[in-house]
């Protein structure tokens, strides 16, 4: 058959051709050989696959577990975790006691130490002012007892009462302070009783007189005061012995 040909043109030609094209195809189609049975046996073999996959995964779901330890077993091991953890329980709180006491212990030691400290302090400046009194007793009387006459004697009067004053003001600089005992009631943690003096004038139990000043260091006494008491007047010889010719009436 000719490219281009019109078929109308020659039909004597074209109905000549047909019988030996259809032959042709005959011959070709004989010649090629279909194995039907070996598709068969694929697709059975893949069936059958498939089945054994699903099989095996029944089987591996149905199947148990790797067996575990006996219940008497995991009992055993759940009562020796209890007892350990009841063992370090016990251990904290014997170490949160321990530590709690030492921590009293310093507290209390601390506390101790501090209040020691301010003792010796107190007691070693109460020591050291203690002495410089004495010296203040001087000045004192030295003030009371000297009256001077010239001026060189003002001058040397006015000299040692500068020293005076300015020992005064360092001592209340430290918390020095002096007790006023005179016209107060007796009291013995401050005052000193050195004299008795009955008197009508003041009531009994007051101080009349402080021959020595007393001192205080804050509540700290330096020096008690030495004073004179108010006692209650003695009765009169007049009035103890009966006048004559009483006891007639």
């Amino acid at each position: 058959m000719m490219e281009g040909a019109n078929p109308t043109d020659n039909p004597q030609s074209s109905s000549d051709e047909t019988p030996v094209e259809l032959e042709e195809l005959r011959d070709e189609d004989a010649s090629i050989e279909i194995d039907f049975e070996q598709e068969f046996q694929s697709d059975e073999i893949s069936e059958s696959a498939d089945a054994e996959d699903a099989d095996a995964a029944t089987a591996d779901a149905a199947m148990p577990g790797p067996a575990g330890p006996p219940a008497e077993d995991n009992s055993a091991a759940i009562a020796s975790f209890q007892q350990q953890i009841a063992n370090l329980q016990a251990q904290v709180e014997d170490r949160t006691g321990q530590y709690m006491r030492l921590s009293a212990d310093f507290e209390n030691f601390r506390k101790r130490s501090s209040k020691e400290k301010e003792d010796l302090e107190a007691q070693v400046k109460c020591n050291t002012i203690g002495a410089l009194l004495e010296v203040i007793d001087n000045f004192e009387r030295a003030r009371s007892q000297i009256k001077p006459q010239t001026e060189a004697e003002m001058t040397i009067h006015k000299s040692y009462q500068s020293v005076y004053k300015q020992l005064v003001e360092g001592l209340k600089r430290l918390g020095v302070a002096p007790m006023r005992a005179e016209g107060q009631e007796f009291d013995p943690n401050l005052h000193e009783a050195v004299m008795r003096e009955p008197t009508d004038k003041y009531e009994e139990g007051i101080v009349i007189d402080e021959f020595v000043r007393g001192y205080l260091l804050g509540e700290r006494v330096l020096r008690h005061a030495m004073v004179k008491v108010a006692a209650p007047p003695e009765p009169s010889a007049a009035s103890d012995a009966a006048a004559p010719g009483e006891d007639a009436y």
